[in-house]
């Protein structure tokens, strides 16, 4: 891990339930790490809008954005391999790592501007510097991995990735990984020690605390949206009920962002825009196995990437991971994949055959017809037994003991099915903004990356809602993130210099 060690757990966020604004120039549906970087894009780029923020559990950033429903990675492109391919010409193919580092620096030029801005603080308790590795086993996989380094080695942005067969530097780097592991095997790994963990749900709830201080922004926790319409003046209506008092109201507004996570899909088909239909969602849930021995878990500081399985969706990577949760270090290996119809941990057992409606049937049932080996993967994901994770989890630490981990469960994710002329549906994998053709509504659906590249997704929303504003607010938009309308991918002293700012500042360096 970084410099920074142990220390106190973050703040806690207690919202107060706020009187929502009966009408306002923005709604945010959803708590999470999405509607944070929106409303605090839209704070500073129209600083007089008043501002609404919809949440429907008590606490904000408590599904997908929280640190134990996903992997906390800060995705960079550093470790997973499955943003890079060998193409027909054998050559490596990482324009989609490129894409994904080049966001993510973005994401942290923001964090970085803002705690300058005091709008957050204490760095420490949202991200932390640990090392990513990426891991594999025999002969072609090896292979791989070496003609990967010699690639991205020669760009600028993965200069400094290191590459290794020595099992000897591999026990330096990372003891577990060698720890009885089988004599003759051959293995290899590369490393970057600029990795990130994140914590979303704690930089979620400080951004959400800096907004609701602000008279103009309003958030009202255990809040949901029962239904959404336009109305012939061109607002948006949104019906909601206050779950703690059981209070209904109407809410007007100019636009909408829906930003619910596995919520959005049935939200977007309340609103009944065209944009909005042939899309449907496929629910896949996840667990981690986590350590309990203190041990063990203070001997490995990497995150370690492998391969997904054949069938396996791009979520269900391989990786043991270090956390940094609540001020605390934790070791998490998964996720292991699973299936269950609700589209959010607190969902209902309905979420899918609701969701089911004539526009998304024929893409529903074409994806489902031709992902016969998810469907088998998902299956057989289900009937592990906790000794069969363990195996899984022996590929990368030969010597963990079957009782020094327990499973927890992390997120529900819905990955996004859409019309294909070809195929009748797709499934998608990564996320999607859809908006209506006035940009008064928009909304995100999909999974990973998502919350590493936020900030960038967001920049696309506005790019899409509010193309006459955007050279009107190019200033700004370069004040809060310098790289803006810059190519980091070209230019290596730009590069450099911004991304030597944003770590400083967060006490990365």
């Amino acid at each position: 891990m970084g410099k920074r060690g142990q220390r106190s757990a973050p703040f806690l966020l207690i919202m107060e339930q706020r009187i929502t604004f009966p009408e306002s120039d923005v709604i945010l549906i959803g708590g999470g790490i999405m509607s944070a970087t929106l409303g605090m894009l839209m704070k500073h780029l129209m600083p007089e809008a008043k501002i609404q923020i919809i949440e429907a559990l008590e606490k904000p950033a408590s599904e997908s954005s929280d640190a134990w429903n996903n992997a906390g990675t800060g995705h960079a492109a550093l470790c997973e391999l499955n943003y890079t391919s060998r193409g027909e010409d054998g050559k490596i193919n990482i324009s989609k790592a490129l894409k994904i580092n080049e966001q993510f620096e973005e994401s942290k030029q923001f964090w970085a501007w803002l705690l300058e801005q005091g709008a957050l603080s204490n760095p420490e308790d949202f991200i932390n510097q640990v090392a990513h590795m990426s891991f594999v086993y025999g002969d072609e996989n090896v292979q791989f991995l070496k003609d990967r380094f010699a690639t991205m080695s020669q760009h600028h942005f993965f200069e400094e990735m290191e590459y290794t067969e020595d099992k000897t530097k591999i026990k330096n780097w990372a003891p577990l990984l060698l720890d009885k592991r089988r004599e003759g095997e051959k293995i290899a790994v590369t490393k970057m020690d600029c990795g990130t963990d994140v914590d979303f749900g704690a930089l979620t709830r400080q951004m959400l605390k800096s907004l609701d201080a602000d008279d103009t922004i309003s958030l009202a926790t255990s809040h949901i949206v029962k239904g959404i319409d336009r109305m012939k003046d061109g607002r948006w209506r949104l019906k909601t009920k206050n779950l703690k008092t059981g209070k209904k109201r109407e809410l007007l507004t100019k636009f909408v962002f829906i930003g619910a996570g596995g919520a959005a899909l049935p939200l977007l088909q309340k609103a009944d825009i065209p944009e909005g239909k042939g899309f449907g969602g496929f629910p896949v849930s996840g667990q981690w196995l986590v350590c309990k021995d203190e041990e063990v878990v203070k001997k490995h500081s990497a995150k370690v990437y492998g391969l997904a399985d054949v069938g396996a969706p791009p979520m269900s990577v391989p990786h043991l991971d270090t956390r940094v949760i609540d001020g605390k270090q934790a070791l998490l290996f998964g996720p292991f994949a699973g299936f269950s119809p609700k589209f959010l941990k607190t969902g209902s057992l309905f979420d899918l055959t609701s969701s089911v409606k004539l526009d998304n049937l024929i893409p529903m049932l074409a994806v489902g017809k031709d992902n016969i080996d998810l469907t088998k993967y998902l299956i057989e994901q289900v009937m592990q037994t906790h000794a069969d994770r363990v195996d899984a989890l022996r590929k990368f630490f030969p010597n963990a003991a079957e009782e020094s981990w327990e499973l927890l469960t992390a997120g529900q994710r819905v990955q996004i099915i859409k019309e294909d002329e070809k195929k009748g549906g797709v499934l998608q994998f990564g996320t999607e903004v859809v908006s209506s053709e006035d940009g008064s509504i928009s909304a995100l659906l999909g999974a990973s990356p998502g919350a590493s590249t936020s900030v960038s997704i967001m920049l696309e929303l506005l790019a899409k809602c509010y193309p006459d504003k955007m050279e009107g607010w190019k200033a700004k938009l370069q004040e809060m993130i310098p790289s803006y309308e810059k190519d980091l991918q070209t230019n290596k002293e730009d590069y450099q210099k911004i991304r030597s700012w944003a770590e400083e500042t967060l006490k990365l360096a």
